[in-house]
């Protein structure tokens, strides 16, 4: 259980706090690429860390983030014209690059310098993998991406969805480092006797109660998490925390899957989900299919049509204000646990009904709840070392500490769960010995 003190600090990341400033020394996730389709396309409305901000890709096809009024009379760029390198405002005409000098007043005499004194809010962005990474933080030069894995991949062999929540960043996070509520939420009604023997579907159906390991790392936490297999062996679960917002998931087979998974807090009460991927890992799964990708057939996602307000992008259609469609019916009659479609619906529904910002200090946690209790307090003592010490965050001078992977393993009884998953556990490795068939149907 958390002190109020210790939810606030963990739950608010506005400018000015100290959860914000401390996320402020990463990278950050700002847009999907395609978002921005082409050059001098229009602008797009961005909420990251607290801020109103207005994406654009300008004619060289450089994105630049600034903020979102001009610094003239404060009208929005929004409404700006995306021509010739920089960003319009239509009201007088003051123009910005993508490092937020204004490079033209046509209001003033030409004989005017004061365009030279005038610059925007703005913040360095870079490309990869489909996702435009925003620094928000203080250092003139900024630190070196991240190694993600899933975000480093050859062109074509990577994809990136993404979702918006209605809840605080961290509940919705908390969801993927808690590996007992998937048996129920997701897997509620299935039966051991519609699953194949030696699966990892077949083991988790046949007991719901795992035993936690759980231990600090350079990149955050990570928890092994067993159940028994065969009278010899074990089922392990193994997944991370990434500093500040990103987890790895124990869906798929250790050592082949390839993901990352990004909270991203666009303010204390709405969240991005961005999910970066290898393609041919969502090729073998069921999860979430078609979700978050505006390119898909819209008959098979569940988007709601965007919008162009600060909360319009990635929305789903089943919400809080449609009870998610839960069917009550199915929910009886066994067919679903829940009665609601869909894992990313399920995960949604059961992180927004706690309401936009969890009150942790009512909690009554349990063993099975390790995993976050240690990763909130690694994520609160890293934020207060920051600020009372001035030490770096972890991770971001050390780019290579991102390169893991997650997954689920068969081991014999005896074994070293660390020492025998060294290897799978290590990023930028190919291990096509491997045979994901073992996994069954895996819900997450």
């Amino acid at each position: 259980m958390l002190s109020v003190e210790e939810n606030e600090l963990l739950c608010r990341v506005g400018p000015g706090t100290e959860m914000g400033a401390f996320m402020r020394q990463y990278w950050v996730p700002a847009l999907v690429s395609t978002e921005l389709a082409e050059p001098d396309c229009p602008p797009v409305r961005v909420k990251l860390l607290g801020e109103e901000l207005i994406a654009f890709r300008d004619t060289s096809g450089q994105v630049g983030l600034i903020a979102a009024n001009c610094q003239h009379r404060g009208a929005s760029l929004f409404f700006g014209r995306n021509e010739e390198r920089g960003l319009r405002c239509v009201y007088h005409g003051w123009k910005y690059d993508v490092t937020g000098a204004c490079v033209d007043m046509p209001n003033e005499p030409p004989e005017s310098n004061f365009k030279t004194k005038i610059r925007a809010m703005a913040y360095a962005c870079r490309e990869r993998g489909g996702v435009v990474w925003a620094y928000m933080g203080p250092r003139r030069e900024p630190p070196p991406l991240p190694d993600f894995e899933a975000n480093m991949l050859p062109e074509g062999q990577w994809r990136v969805t993404a979702t918006m929540r209605e809840c605080n960043y961290l509940q919705a996070l908390e969801g993927d480092i808690d590996t007992s509520h998937s048996p129920f939420l997701h897997s509620g009604t299935d039966r051991v006797e519609d699953t194949r023997p030696g699966t990892f579907q077949y083991y988790r159906v046949q007991n719901r109660s795992p035993r936690f390991n759980v231990l600090d790392t350079d990149f955050g936490t990570m928890y092994g998490a067993h159940i028994g297999a065969e009278a010899d062996s074990e089922y392990w679960r193994i997944a991370c925390y990434l500093f500040p917002f990103y987890t790895i998931i124990p869906q798929g087979l250790l050592g082949h899957q390839v993901h990352i998974r990004a909270w991203v807090p666009m303010d204390d009460t709405h969240m991005m989900f961005i999910y970066m991927d290898k393609r041919q890992e969502r090729e073998v799964r069921s999860r979430g299919a078609g979700v978050g990708d505006e390119s898909a057939d819209p008959r098979r996602t569940q988007l709601a049509p965007r919008t162009t307000d600060w909360y319009g992008r990635f929305r789903l259609r089943p919400n809080l204000s449609n009870d998610y469609f839960v069917d009550r019916e199915k929910q009886q009659r066994k067919l679903s646990f829940s009665g609601i479609e869909g894992v990313a619906i399920q995960d949604k529904a059961a992180t927004e009904s706690q309401g936009l910002i969890s009150d942790r200090t009512k909690e009554h946690l349990v063993s099975s709840d390790a995993m976050i209790i240690r990763t909130r307090q690694r994520l609160i003592q890293a934020a207060r070392a920051f600020h009372e010490k001035g030490l770096v965050p972890p991770g971001v001078d050390d780019p290579d500490v991102y390169r893991v992977r997650g997954g689920g393993v068969i081991l014999p009884k005896d074994a070293d769960w660390l020492k025998s998953t060294e290897e799978l556990r290590r990023g930028f490795v190919e291990h096509p010995e491997l045979d994901p068939a073992i996994v069954g149907l895996d819900r997450g």
